[in-house]
């Protein structure tokens, strides 16, 4: 054990001069502009897996972006695990709010910044650093996939996992895409959100009338969206559709103090929703405006738009069908229209939540490893976010015990501006997996 740790150590510096090289590829997968560099992402994952001496490995893509595949076969009567992680990124968004570039890894602090940083290529580091430990060659056998579209929710993943079961079969999946209670302190995630979005569009006039001529009874589409919008949340701001679940209520406290650090809110704003901010944000639905399509400012007159379209996103509770709550969302639309406008709806996604089991052998022996590979005890928590892989999985190989594990930590801003990771936590959690492996191997020994 003391082996690893030290070998952990030692292979830091390494580790994050690779993690570093990654950032710094604009691997955006919604931008088809960006598709070279989620190309080039996975050449340069491949690479690092090939550097390792991996056997096997394989750039795969079933329709859409592509995904590394590294292979290193099972020594006789031990387990395979799969090292799950993506390579993806978010847009940078206005680059001019950055500290510094976003695309250009630079270390502040103890905390590496730049988009990817810690969602997800923290996770390919962590893989990479345990790997390494063991010199390329682990006590088990170790499938690493890392994914390129997770970003965009995963589109053609159930087809990989279909034509490529048997290259990811495993007994357990570490998926290293989630986060920690804090810095310092292991989590397990074992509940997570599901999702689902929608364009909704409004019209109410074939052509667009001059606002002083007919406002005051013609209803203009902006105004009549704006108003259906508002019918989501009651007036304490809790979700008002009808037919959404909720989940068993958390065990965990989250301070109301913490979570307005945590969030930045601004001083006189008041949170939304009622109950446990525990359950607000990891068990009940929760329904967000993402943007609005209508005439810009810069180009306004004094016009009574005739259409107008809101792309509406809705987090979901774990247990929550999201076809089931895709039609209730519509149905909430539809039936809330004011003035009698038309109400359509154009495109959208959906991604299954997920209840991660945490009472299996693996998981019961992760526990008391992480615990004392970063001398805290686990934290099991839930995420708002969604993983929607995390369930795919569960359906594709229902005999193996899954582990949501990461390194984003309530200052991480994934997804945000300045989005950075705490390079203490990468160590550990590459120790946690390391010896993870290791005890895999002990008890496929006995």
């Amino acid at each position: 054990m003391t082996d690893l740790r030290d070998r952990v150590n030692d292979l830091m510096p390494g580790v994050y001069s690779d993690l570093a090289a990654l950032v710094a590829i604009p691997s955006v997968s919604s931008i088809p502009e960006h598709h070279p560099d989620v190309q080039h992402t996975a050449d340069a994952v491949a690479g690092l897996m090939t550097g390792l001496g991996c056997p096997d490995v394989r750039i795969v893509a079933e329709g859409g972006q592509p995904a590394v595949i590294a292979r290193f076969p099972a020594p006789e009567g031990a387990p395979t695990v799969c090292l799950y992680a993506h390579h993806d990124v978010q847009q940078a968004g206005d680059e001019t709010l950055w500290t510094s570039a976003p695309f250009e890894a630079t270390e502040r602090d103890g905390r590496l910044y730049g988009r990817g940083a810690v969602d997800d290529k923290a996770g390919i580091a962590v893989h990479l650093a345990a790997l390494r430990a063991f010199d390329g060659r682990p006590p088990v056998g170790v499938t690493v996939f890392v994914e390129g579209e997770e970003e965009i929710g995963s589109p053609s993943l159930a087809r990989i996992m279909e034509r490529h079961a048997d290259l990811l079969a495993a007994d357990l999946y570490v998926i290293c895409d989630s986060g920690n209670w804090q810095v310092g302190t292991p989590s397990f995630t074992t509940a997570l959100r599901g999702l689902a979005d929608t364009v909704v569009e409004v019209r109410t006039l074939d052509h667009a009338l001059h606002s002083g001529q007919y406002g005051g009874a013609a209803p203009d589409a902006l105004t009549t969206l704006i108003r259906l919008l508002a019918t989501l949340h009651d007036e304490n701001g809790d979700v008002a559709v009808a037919g959404l679940a909720t989940a068993e209520p958390f065990a965990l406290d989250y301070p109301e103090d913490r979570l307005r650090a945590e969030t930045g809110i601004l001083d006189g704003v008041r949170f939304t929703g009622t109950g446990p901010i525990a359950d607000r944000l990891w068990g009940r639905p929760a329904i967000t405006v993402l943007a609005v399509d209508s005439t810009p400012i810069a180009k306004a007159s004094n016009t009574l738009v005739p259409s107008a379209r809101a792309k509406v996103s809705m987090r979901l509770a774990p247990n929550q069908d999201p076809a089931a709550a895709m039609q209730a969302l519509q149905a909430h639309l539809l039936a809330h229209a004011p003035f009698g406008a038309q109400v359509s709806f154009h495109g959208g996604e959906t991604g299954s939540g997920t209840v991660v089991p945490s009472t299996g052998p693996i998981a019961s022996a992760a526990t008391a490893i992480y615990a004392d590979a970063w001398g805290e005890d686990v934290v099991e928590m839930g995420q708002g976010g969604s993983i929607p892989m995390v369930a795919d999985f569960q359906r594709a190989f229902p005999e193996a015990e899954v582990l949501v594990v990461g390194v984003v930590d309530p200052d991480s801003r994934m997804h945000g501006i300045d989005e950075s990771v705490d390079l203490g936590d990468i160590k550990r959690a590459a120790l946690s997996e390391a010896l993870l492996l290791e005890h895999l191997a002990r008890e496929a020994s006995v």
